[in-house]
C-alpha cells in the first residue's frame, strides 16, 4: 500500500506539493510553463513619502528603499548580474525584472515609459513586475501600465500593509485605506493583462493578531490576483529602530506569527496566489527578530499547521 503523506493528503486544489496554499512557483509554471525567477532593479525613482509630496522619511520601518538589486548601474547592468547570480543557484531560464525600489510609478509618463519600455525588453523577460503605492496609480498611470500590458504581462505590487488607518498613520504610511481602494480599483477596472499582488504586513506597531486577519479578511473582498504575507523587520537606522530600542515596541513572536498567517491564508479567495507568507530582511541590517532568518524553518511550520488543522486556503471564507 502506498505510504499517505501531506501532499497526497492534500484538499487544496490549487498546488502539486504539501502546499495548502496556491503558490508564486506554481503559478509561474502553469502560466508559463517553468520556473521563473524575479531579479530585483533600481531604477533611481523616488517616493511621495519621502520627497514631501505627502510625507518625509518614508514609513517607519524603511531603510531608503534598498531593493537587494546587484549593485547599481544601468537596468542592464543590474539584471545581468542578477541573473548571473541566480543562475549560480537554479536552473532558470524564465525571468520577471522587478522594479522594486521606492515608487515605480512616481514620474513623468515620459520616464515611465522610457524605464518600462527597456525591462520589458531585457532578454529572457517573461513578466514584468512593478511595486508601487495605490496613490500613485493616477489615469495616465493605469494608461501606461495597460499600455505596457500589452507588450508583456504585468504584475503590479501595491504596498497596502493594513487596512486600518490608525496603523498607516501610525507607520507614517501617507495614505488612507480609502485612498488605497481608489487606486486599487482604477488598475483593476483600466483592464489590461496585469496581475495586481498586495502586500500585508504582520507585527505592526499598535495591531493585535485579530487586527492583522481583519486585514486579511478585508483584502479577500477585493478577490486581488495575489498576496504577499510579510513580517515586520526591524533595520539598522530607521525610525522603527529607535522604538524598539527605547522599548515602545516589541517584535511579534514566532509561533504568533505562524497562528496569525494560517488565520490569514484561511480567509484568502482559494484563487488568489499566495506569493509570499514571510520575506528575507538584509542579513547585516537586520536588528530583530533573529528568529526569522530561518524563513524555511518558518514556513515549514505553517505548512505543519495548515495540516495539522486540516485547513487550507479559502476553508473559512
Amino acid at each position: 500500500m502506498k505510504k499517505e503523506t501531506q501532499k497526497s493528503k492534500n484538499p487544496y486544489p490549487l498546488s502539486d506539493s504539501n502546499k495548502r496554499y496556491q503558490t508564486f512557483d506554481y503559478y509561474m509554471k502553469k502560466r508559463f510553463g517553468g520556473k521563473c525567477a524575479k531579479i530585483s532593479l533600481d531604477a533611481g525613482f523616488s517616493c511621495p513619502n519621502i520627497d514631501g509630496t505627502c510625507g518625509h522619511g518614508g514609513c517607519i520601518y524603511c531603510s531608503g528603499g534598498s531593493s537587494g538589486a546587484q549593485g547599481c548601474g544601468s537596468l542592464l547592468a543590474q539584471y545581468t548580474a542578477g541573473v548571473e547570480a541566480v543562475s549560480s543557484k537554479w536552473s532558470v531560464e524564465r525571468f520577471i525584472p522587478y522594479l522594486q525600489a521606492h515608487t515605480n510609478t512616481y514620474g513623468s509618463i515620459e520616464r515611465l515609459r522610457e524605464v518600462y519600455d527597456e525591462a520589458q525588453s531585457l532578454p529572457g523577460a517573461v513578466m514584468l513586475a512593478i511595486a508601487t503605492r495605490a496613490d500613485c496609480l493616477s489615469p495616465e498611470v493605469t494608461d501606461l501600465l495597460f499600455e505596457t500590458s500589452q507588450r508583456i504581462p504585468l504584475l503590479v505590487e501595491l504596498g497596502l500593509q493594513s487596512v486600518h488607518d490608525s496603523t498607516a498613520e501610525r507607520i507614517n504610511r501617507g495614505h488612507t485605506f480609502n485612498e488605497f481602494l481608489k487606486g486599487y480599483y482604477r488598475l483593476r477596472e483600466r483592464g489590461g493583462d496585469v496581475q495586481i499582488s498586495v502586500h500585508l504586513i504582520n507585527g505592526l506597531p499598535g495591531e493585535t493578531e485579530d487586527m492583522m486577519v481583519e486585514s486579511a479578511r478585508t483584502l479577500a473582498t477585493l478577490e486581488p490576483d495575489m498576496v504577499k504575507l510579510h513580517l515586520l523587520h526591524i533595520l539598522k537606522g530607521t525610525p522603527l529602530e529607535r522604538l524598539y530600542r527605547s522599548g515602545e515596541y516589541s517584535t511579534m513572536e514566532r509561533e504568533a506569527y505562524i497562528e496569525t498567517v494560517v488565520r490569514q491564508i484561511e480567509l484568502l479567495p482559494e484563487k488568489t496566489v499566495v506569493a509570499r507568507i514571510t520575506g528575507d530582511a538584509p542579513f547585516d541590517s537586520l536588528v530583530a527578530p533573529e528568529w526569522c532568518r530561518k524563513k524555511t524553518a518558518v514556513a515549514n511550520d505553517i505548512d505543519k499547521l495548515l495540516f495539522f488543522r486540516n485547513t487550507w486556503q479559502g476553508k473559512a471564507k
